[in-house]
């Protein structure tokens, strides 16, 4: 009887101790689809996090802002709430300026990097820079934000619109939604546009009504929103390389033990490099081949030399060629 009585004690210790709590609970939230590459790719993190520390870490995704809008998500951070978000250093920027430069017009082409491979050993090296170790200490000191990562490349965004645009003037006058952030007003109207900030769940229908003539995106974004079915041409200005930031509350970070904080960041790298290589050489093009068998017309004859010295006002306007500048002297250095 007493044998018993402990083998049943015994099995519903085994059973609890599979359904425990994680000890660190990081909820993360992003904007997109669960369609969207960047899902899988996140719920990839969470696996390798949840086994690399026997379970004691555990990271929940939630798509389509399950979890609320980025800026509320964003001022919970700050209080050390236990929460993460996908944003991009356009938002971050809003706190430390300078670091919005890697969404500023065409800095990879500024930077040297020009294929997909280039791309992520730039951003590898950026991360090691002084520049950027400076401005990402800032952004957790002053503001309470742990960048994780920055590997995560969702693409370059493209003017979708009504007509076909290969030039600067072609876009002059067009009210072209775009986030609200300085870095992605200011390169929308130094490219020739009218920037109009809107979410991005409400595209669709500011098209319909014509309260916008078109926006700028990738070619993911297009095939997730279905915008073929209200926009006809995608012009590959390709002005934009859309480089997202996994960021994180630095007090709930910091209270963690380093070694669950190093894998964090790991396989925070780890998924994002291989999400980004695949959307970079992969993904993109099958999305570009959605929108052609959805009937719209792609646009390749762009002056793309016209469009980057557009894109220059940009910098100017945000004092952001010296943070520019920085990181082409800096990364240069590093092998």
């Amino acid at each position: 009887m007493v044998k018993r009585v402990f083998a049943i004690l015994l099995a519903v210790l085994l059973i609890s101790s599979l359904f425990a709590a994680p000890k660190y609970l990081l909820k993360f939230n992003h904007v997109l689809s669960p369609s969207e590459p960047y899902h899988e790719a996140f719920l990839k993190w969470a696996k390798a996090v949840e086994e690399r520390t026997n379970g004691e870490v555990k990271i929940e995704v939630y798509h389509s802002a399950q979890l609320g809008v980025e800026e509320d998500i964003l001022e919970q951070m700050r209080l050390g709430a236990n929460v993460g978000q996908n944003t991009d250093s356009a938002r971050m920027g809003m706190y430390v300026n300078d670091i919005s430069v890697l969404n500023a017009p065409y800095i990879m082409d500024y930077l040297g990097a020009t294929t997909p491979e280039q791309v992520m050993d730039t951003l590898r090296k950026i991360k090691q820079t002084p520049t950027m170790q400076k401005w990402l200490k800032e952004l957790e000191d002053k503001y309470g934000f742990k960048v994780i990562s920055f590997m995560w490349v969702q693409g370059y965004r493209n003017f979708v619109t009504n007509k076909p645009i290969t030039k600067p003037s072609d876009v002059k006058g067009l009210r072209i939604r775009t986030p609200g952030a300085p870095i992605w007003q200011e390169s929308i109207r130094a490219l020739g546009a009218e920037p109009v900030a809107l979410n991005f769940g409400d595209m669709y229908s500011a098209i319909q009504t014509k309260s916008i003539d078109g926006t700028e995106i990738t070619y993911a974004n297009i095939a997730s929103g279905a915008l073929y079915e209200v926009l006809k041409y995608v012009s590959e200005t390709k002005h934009i390389l859309l480089v997202n930031f996994e960021v994180v509350s630095a007090k709930w970070f910091n209270n963690l033990p380093k070694k669950y904080q190093d894998i964090i960041i790991e396989e925070a790298d780890k998924a994002g490099a291989e999400v980004s290589l695949k959307i970079m050489k992969e993904i993109e093009n099958q999305m570009k081949q959605t929108c052609i068998q959805k009937k719209m017309t792609i646009v390749e004859n762009v002056d793309k030399a016209a469009f980057m010295k557009a894109g220059e006002a940009a910098y100017t306007k945000l004092n952001l060629i010296n943070a520019r500048d920085m990181l082409i002297k800096e990364i240069k250095s590093i092998k």
